[in-house]
């Protein structure tokens, strides 16, 4: 698992997107002089990550304010994502990482088929990573399971501390 470093740069990912197009990181860094908060989630049938994703596009506009783009990846099926987003109206991109290249690279918590306790097979689990306009990690969390994962309201106040403290 890699081991990051505050202001280390993260991994570069492209993966299929819930709009149909491939999203790159790199490539959305150089369009956006922004921050990016990578969430990481376990698919669309997880009743957690449902409320998770439904809080972060209702504070959309509290991250837009902080200059902030968010996207989630989670290794469910792309059509399974597609039909969550349409339904719940997510407008952030929600990425399909199927062959688990974003999560290894980031190291994330893949409860595989040799985890050691059962819960609804294979998948990743919750992880967050906030990334400057450098592409430099600025806070990081990996989630074991689906429980103890910092809400939108939070996350904003990690946010909004490190901006104001950064050096």
């Amino acid at each position: 698992m890699p081991n990051f470093q505050l202001k280390d740069t993260v991994p570069d990912f492209t993966l299929p997107s819930v709009a149909g197009e491939k999203f790159s990181l790199e490539e959305h860094l150089k369009e956006h002089d922004s921050w990016h908060l990578i969430v990481f989630f376990r698919g669309s049938w997880c009743p957690v990550c449902q409320e998770e994703l439904r809080e972060l596009q209702a504070n959309q506009e509290k991250f837009e304010e902080q200059d902030v783009h968010t996207l989630a990846i989670s290794s469910d099926d792309l059509e399974n994502l597609q039909e969550y987003a349409n339904e719940e109206n997510i407008k952030y991109p929600i990425l399909s990482d199927k062959d688990l290249d974003a999560i290894k690279a980031y190291g994330v918590f893949y409860h595989g088929e040799d985890a050691p306790y059962d819960d609804h097979g294979e998948h990743g689990e919750p992880a967050y990573f906030l990334v400057n306009p450098k592409g430099e990690l600025m806070y990081q969390q990996r989630q074991t399971s689906p429980f103890g994962r910092p809400h939108a309201d939070e996350l904003l106040k990690i946010v909004k501390y490190i901006k104001k403290n950064v050096k």
